[in-house]
């Protein structure tokens, strides 16, 4: 299955987990049914739990949307 995600892309991730708001990211890496996302932008709330995942999480890809450039 093709991805509509590309490395580099800028996405927007729901909440999951540890993480109490949606945040923003780039894509790292690609998988199969999830990427990698480096963690851009988030809630201040989400602070500890950013800094336990070392600002990079897996996402499934039904959990990101691409953000559109500006």
């Amino acid at each position: 299955m093709e991805s509509n995600f590309k490395i580099g892309e800028k996405v927007k991730c729901k909440k999951f987990g540890a993480l109490s708001h949606d945040f923003v990211g780039t894509v790292e890496k690609v998988y199969e049914n999830s990427a990698m996302v480096a963690i851009l932008e988030h809630d201040a709330a989400d602070e500890v739990a950013v800094g336990d995942f070392h600002n990079s999480v897996i996402v499934r890809l039904k959990d990101m949307k691409k953000v559109s450039a500006k």
